[in-house]
């Protein structure tokens, strides 16, 4: 590619790069010939050569020193590109404060994506049991559109390495081959993307006006599935019909109870996906949705991934 042709090409800054998803943004983002910068706490970056920056650099990525707890660094570091995207972990949503007033007054940031990467926190029926989990992001949200930042949310629902290598069955690394507990009538589908794939859809929104000020969703076709259909699809690769032990929404609550930490985010979460069905219970405008948009990106489907537990 010509120097013009990269000039051309907005500048990313990843913040939490040395994360699952972070290194996967930093990745897609070279991949797709932007120049890519990631902000690295002091510590990982006095040792370049460790293994969660080798691949970095090996990509071409420019490490930055700096941190969200160090403004001036963080400042420095936005006013060197078009666009941030955060991949902190939801614990650590608020933190994205000093970042967002940083954003606000370097004043040449054309999109900022925040630590969003799951459902959309806006439509979540189980507030009232999640401990705060989803407030922190809804107040990112907020403080995003009060400084008046252009953005895009993006709400690709479970990442396929949570609780799909189980079959969604907490306390399980491998999928049963036996019996399977059912949480609900099994009806109700949530939606898993690998997170390479959500760092390639992600990359494609930075540069898109479509998604300006907007969320994109995603849902691909083939990883929205219900428990039933989850069992299904692994009864046809083992050959074998397991027992299904069909678990009510009275008995899920008490064991949501019941439960130490962390198993009970665990359960709160199947509970919010596979009962009261918050991955999917609303309609979604095409126009939103990233296979829609972006059709010519190759994902993963749930049918593939369970070929690799078989």
């Amino acid at each position: 590619m010509s120097d013009e042709a990269v000039r051309a090409r907005s500048r990313v800054l990843v913040v939490g790069a040395t994360g699952r998803l972070g290194g996967r943004l930093a990745r897609a983002s070279l991949a797709a010939d932007h120049p890519t910068f990631a902000l690295v706490r002091p510590h990982h970056f006095a040792r370049p050569d460790s293994p969660l920056l080798t691949p970095l650099v090996a990509a071409g990525a420019t490490l930055l020193e700096g941190s969200l707890e160090d403004y001036p660094s963080l400042l420095a570091a936005v006013r060197r590109v078009d666009v941030v995207i955060c991949a902190v972990p939801t614990k650590q949503a608020l933190e994205q404060k000093p970042l967002i007033r940083a954003i606000k007054e370097a004043g040449c940031v054309k999109r900022f994506i925040p630590a969003e990467f799951g459902l959309d926190p806006t439509k979540v029926q189980i507030s009232d049991i999640d401990y705060g989990f989803y407030e922190k992001k809804i107040e990112i949200r907020r403080s995003i559109e009060c400084e008046g930042i252009p953005h895009t949310y993006i709400c690709c629902n479970f990442f396929m390495r949570y609780l799909l290598p189980s079959l969604v069955q907490p306390g399980l690394d491998a999928p049963p081959r036996d019996e399977i507990r059912i949480f609900g009538e099994g009806n109700t589908k949530g939606v898993f993307v690998k997170e390479s794939d959500v760092a390639k859809f992600t990359l494609c929104t930075i540069e898109d006006p479509r998604t300006l000020n907007k969320t994109l969703y995603l849902r691909p076709p083939g990883n929205v599935c219900s428990m039933n259909e989850l069992v299904d699809l692994w009864e046809a690769k083992i050959n074998k019909c397991l027992k299904r032990i069909y678990i009510t929404e009275e008995q899920l609550l008490k064991e949501i109870h019941d439960a130490p930490f962390p198993l009970k985010m665990d359960l709160i979460f199947i509970y919010s996906t596979f009962v009261k069905g918050d991955h999917t219970y609303f309609e979604i405008d095409s126009t939103v949705e990233g296979t829609q948009l972006y059709p010519h990106v190759n994902y993963t489907t749930v049918n593939e991934y369970l070929d690799t537990l078989a």
